[in-house]
């Protein structure tokens, strides 16, 4: 899957300066670099412009007969369609919003724990981020048994490693696309081909690749996905994905009035419909960013959203090459995929630590300098553990997506050699 279709969009250089233009953010945050990306990334006006247009014209709950409340669900209607694109969906009714992803991998857990049956084992790994690890862990009480995939020590799960873990007992595999911590890509595509070989299902985190390139669910055949709107150029909110009969199995909680049928009964309570607005919005600007790179005779929303997540996945290894360069040298380790010839296999996310430096004093002095990068555990205690890492300290992650530049690149570079100087 960390194979990408490179169509035409390398004839034309990624416009980072037009791209940054659209971030009001950016343009507000003067010097400021944000390098946290990891933890939630930036919108462009267009998404901003979504939300407000909704608060202010149509803030009114759906399934009235007034205009306004139409306005409500037809705009809910376009964003499952935007979304259904984004990801290559079967079909806009398997898209459901809700909150975040944390929240939809409960709630598809809690159902597949009154499934189990003879088929009651789940894969699990350790380099997932804890909401795509406990939430399992939780089924254990259900009668839910567990087998550890694990990272090798070249910081990426291997396929040859699932599969003596897979068989007639395996109910589902859950795994990241992305880890969100250190930024390694996992062939998801073969995942599903073990596990569907066995009768199994594949569970995807797609919250940190999001982003970083394209998805595409039927390429994947995967059976559920998650997604979260925030470190996709969109408010927090969250959506699930998953196969329409097998959303239509799963049970879940609903009201007597809601239909029992995706995406409804997945659906239980109000969600944030201007954040789902902006979701929608969130796509366009992806399409926004493909028409740059492909002639307009005869293209469809998805080729664009294709062209435009190519060519951000091109973009994003040149920065994630100048990120290499300047971390080695600075001396730094990176956990994770540490070799440049593996580029490929992982998105810019930097998890590091310079010697015994504190992560946290380090993380201090680049906020005073103004640039905004994050220590701590990232959420992945398994993770810590495994990389011989304590949860108070823990390590720091620098985090990347297409509007950075090389510059700001260089100046972190020239950042964190001062702090080490300073700190040594």
């Amino acid at each position: 899957m960390n194979k990408h279709q490179t169509d035409n969009t390398n004839a034309t250089a990624f416009p980072v300066e037009k791209v940054r233009a659209m971030f009001p953010a950016l343009k507000q945050a003067g010097d400021f670099i944000f390098m946290d990306n990891a933890a939630g990334a930036q919108i462009p006006q267009s998404v901003l412009d979504a939300v407000t247009n909704h608060l202010v014209a149509h803030n009114v709950q759906r399934g009235g007969r007034y205009g306004r409340s139409v306005t409500v669900d037809r705009s809910v209607a376009d964003a499952r369609e935007s979304v259904a694109l984004l990801i290559n969906a079967y079909s806009p009714s398997e898209i459901c919003f809700g909150m975040n992803a944390t929240s939809f991998i409960r709630l598809v857990s809690l159902g597949i724990g009154q499934m189990l049956q003879e088929r009651d084992e789940i894969v699990v790994t350790d380099m997932d981020h804890d909401a795509n690890i406990a939430t399992w862990l939780a089924l254990e009480s259900a009668g839910a048994k567990f087998k550890w995939w694990r990272m090798r020590e070249d910081g990426n799960l291997h396929i040859d490693d699932l599969e003596p873990l897979v068989s007639d007992r395996t109910r589902l595999v859950a795994c990241t696309v992305t880890a969100h911590s250190i930024g390694s890509i996992v062939d998801v595509a073969s995942v599903a081909r073990i596990a569907h070989a066995a009768g199994a299902e594949v569970f995807l985190d797609s919250v940190h690749y999001g982003p970083h390139g394209l998805i595409d669910v039927q390429a994947w055949d995967c059976d559920y996905l998650v997604c979260s709107g925030y470190k996709n150029f969109s408010p927090h909110m969250g959506f699930l994905w998953g196969r329409f009969d097998t959303l239509k199995r799963l049970p879940t909680f609903r009201e007597d009035f809601i239909p029992d049928e995706p995406p409804y009964k997945v659906e239980a309570g109000t969600f944030i419909h201007e954040n789902v607005s902006g979701m929608d919005a969130a796509v366009r600007y992806l399409e926004s960013v493909g028409r740059n790179f492909l002639a307009q005779n005869n293209r469809s929303r998805r080729d664009n959203i294709v062209a435009g997540m190519n060519a951000i996945r091109d973009y994003e290894l040149t920065l994630a090459r100048e990120m290499f360069k300047v971390l080695k040298a600075c001396g730094a380790t990176i956990y994770g995929v540490a070799e440049e010839d593996r580029i490929h296999e992982r998105v810019p996310t930097f998890c590091f630590n310079i010697g015994k430096l504190s992560p946290q004093r380090i993380v201090e002095e680049m906020a005073a300098i103004q640039i905004g990068i994050r220590d701590g555990h990232m959420y992945a205690p398994r993770l810590m553990k495994r990389l011989n890492l304590s949860m108070d300290s823990g390590a720091i992650r620098a985090s990347l997506v297409h509007y950075n530049t090389v510059e700001e690149v260089h100046r972190f570079g020239e950042a964190l050699r001062a702090i080490i100087a300073k700190l040594s």
